[in-house]
């Protein structure tokens, strides 16, 4: 899962070339600071014309411009109705809701921003609902105000996986702050473990990563929070886009790009544990004992 969404970012950002564009895409439009905020305010836009089946409004995130495709299952198309028609039929398929939720962010540069996406999608069945998923990225680029999909990808429509971690029923949009405020959270959260002798917890991820909102309900949770409060401060590290912060996560020995990410300091800001790898980067593989084993085996004492 790991690699297949670092490929499906990889593939989107290559040879971006945002071609002139004209009327069609500023059907779409919103201004463009204000879309970058900690969700993404164009996707929820996209949400709503996908819930309403409107192929019209999702047509014009699709405008026909030169060099834009949607890989799909059956290879690469070119064709704009593509997409507009694929998400519009769902309505008709018997559509419940659409939850699209951002796994990974990324402004490699001014005016392009690459989503990573978990799209949530329940349907009627009989007289029940089936929950579907479907894995994807999208390319959204702006200009002068307005946002288009450029390139996108996704999956086929496939039964949602189950999250054994409890998920947050509202995201808190200020989990993690400002990513200027690190070091002086950091500095904080290492001065305070010094004089009660408990641990410090590094979780680098960043507010529009959905599975750091879903680890910060697992520390919540009436199972895990005892451990984490008895024994550890809680430091959050906005890594941004991916470019912030990066400073702080070579001095954890951490990787950005994979979210959200664990470090273990003691009060003397010596580095205890790391995760190396992005073993908490994906709220589908863990369970609660994996969050407990952790928090257990690197608790101070230990």
């Amino acid at each position: 899962m790991v690699r297949a969404k670092r490929a499906i970012v990889g593939f989107l950002v290559c040879a971006i070339a945002v071609a002139p564009l004209g009327a069609a895409q500023k059907a779409a439009g919103t201004q463009g600071k204000a879309a970058m905020a900690s969700r993404f305010e164009p996707l929820d836009r996209w949400k709503a014309a996908v819930l309403a089946g409107d192929r019209s409004a999702l047509a014009a995130f699709y405008p026909p411009v030169q060099g834009a495709f949607v890989q799909t299952p059956l290879g690469q198309i070119t064709d704009p109705n593509e997409e507009p028609e694929f998400w519009a039929a769902l309505h008709s398929r018997g559509l419940i809701s659409i939850n699209p939720k951002i796994l990974q962010m990324s402004t490699p540069q001014a005016g392009v921003a690459v989503l990573t996406l978990r799209i949530e999608i329940a349907m009627r069945a009989g007289a029940g609902r089936q929950d579907l998923m479907v894995s994807g990225a999208q390319v959204w680029v702006e200009q002068s105000g307005n946002w288009f999909i450029y390139r996108s990808k996704r999956t086929d429509l496939l039964p949602k996986p189950a999250i054994r971690l409890p998920e947050p029923s509202q995201p808190n949009p200020d989990l993690y702050p400002d990513p200027s405020e690190a070091q002086q959270d950091l500095d904080a959260g290492l001065a305070a473990a010094k004089k009660d002798h408990k641990r410090v917890l590094v979780v680098f991820g960043a507010n529009w990563c959905y599975d750091c909102h879903v680890l910060d309900a697992t520390f919540h949770s009436k199972t895990i929070q005892p451990l984490v409060t008895g024994n550890y401060h809680v430091v959050h590290i906005n890594v941004g886009d991916g470019s912030a912060n990066n400073d702080l996560a070579r001095r954890c020995e951490v990787q950005p790009d994979r979210l959200p990410s664990l470090a273990v300091l003691d009060g003397d800001g010596r580095l205890v544990t790391s995760q190396k790898n992005g073993e908490f980067d994906n709220a589908v593989k863990i369970g609660m004992g994996d969050v407990t084993q952790f928090l257990q085996r690197w608790k101070p004492g230990k």
